[in-house]
């Protein structure tokens, strides 16, 4: 079926779904409303432990992660909401130049500048074909004489037009993989391989690159699936042009919100939610998630960093979390 587009009489987002849960979903995951950011969109918030700054340039997914960051976060149908405004978007961003704490003011992660994160609550890489926002920023950054980095993690491939982009080292590409052992958690996205592929060639067009191994997954088989992962991912990114390479290490985790979210939207999901080998974490705000214990989490990040060492030697890990 091809692209439809509708015109909104208003700044509200309605849409007209079937009553079955499931298809529900499906169309709300293949609609792609353009709207305005509001003002609490150009008021930036820390992304700890990313960025000193979160920059929004849509909010939603198109594809069909079993373990969505996104679920229980946003509210009503997971449609993607792509922001047309961003000239007003990133006319703010000079006020934070120097302000964040991540990477502002800490010594180990100084060369990065002040950073700002475009993927927070969407991927946008996957929603480029359509908005051009993610082109937009990296121009812009590009045209911006400070000590800054834009930042963006992507879980799709299609980096054609972002390669003659002026860029001036100023944007680093993550590209988010897992073992291909569990894509199949990972619907709707870009073979592993093909991101791999993709990540060398923004590396090789003179962008800083990175790899967010996230979530990593506990399950059966883990330690041969990230072996083979990262040895992967050593022989794509080998030589001179991944020079600048960092990694960042997520381990699974999930809400009792996000759950509910999840098991409506995947019934019948091999991923495992249970609690065990679960430990409760709660932030400053009250709010509860459900990590790995403190035995798993030190058996993973111990054999994770092993294997780093051995076949990405050239890496920076930014991070484990």
């Amino acid at each position: 079926m091809g692209a439809q587009v509708i015109g909104l009489p208003g700044d509200r987002v309605k849409l007209d779904l079937p009553e079955d849960p499931r298809r529900a979903y499906a169309e709300a995951k293949a609609t792609l409303a353009v709207v305005v950011a509001p003002p609490s969109k150009r008021k930036l918030q820390p992304i700890s432990p990313s960025a000193d700054w979160r920059v929004d340039l849509a909010q939603g997914c198109p594809a069909h992660c079993n373990y969505c960051y996104l679920a229980g976060s946003l509210k009503g149908p997971p449609i993607t909401r792509a922001y047309a405004n961003i000239d007003e978007i990133f006319a703010v961003l000079p006020d934070y130049l120097g302000r964040g704490t991540i990477t502002s003011r800490n010594a180990a992660r100084a060369s990065e500048g002040t950073t700002y994160e475009a993927s927070c609550y969407t991927d946008p890489l996957g929603i480029e074909a359509v908005t051009g926002s993610l082109s937009e920023a990296i121009s812009w950054f590009g045209r911006w004489d400070a000590d800054v980095q834009l930042r963006f993690t992507t879980k799709f491939d299609t980096v054609e037009g972002l390669l003659d982009l002026k860029h001036n080292g100023r944007t680093r590409m993550r590209a988010s993989v897992n073992p291909a052992a569990f894509a199949r958690f990972e619907g709707g996205t870009a073979p592993v391989r093909n991101r791999l592929a993709a990540l060398r060639r923004m590396a090789d067009a003179g962008y800083p690159i990175g790899l967010t191994i996230a979530p990593i997954i506990a399950a059966e088989g883990w330690e041969s699936a990230y072996a083979e992962l990262i040895a992967q991912a050593g022989t794509v990114l080998a030589g001179g042009a991944c020079g600048d390479l960092t990694i960042e290490l997520i381990t699974h985790r999930f809400t009792a919100g996000s759950k509910a979210v999840l098991e409506s939207w995947y019934p019948g999901s091999a991923l495992d939610m249970s609690e065990t080998a679960r430990a409760t974490k709660r932030n400053k705000f009250g709010g509860e998630k459900q990590v790995y214990d403190t035995d798993t989490m030190r058996a993973l990040r111990r054999y994770m960093e092993e294997r780093i060492a051995a076949d990405l030697p050239h890496a920076r890990v930014l991070y484990w979390t």
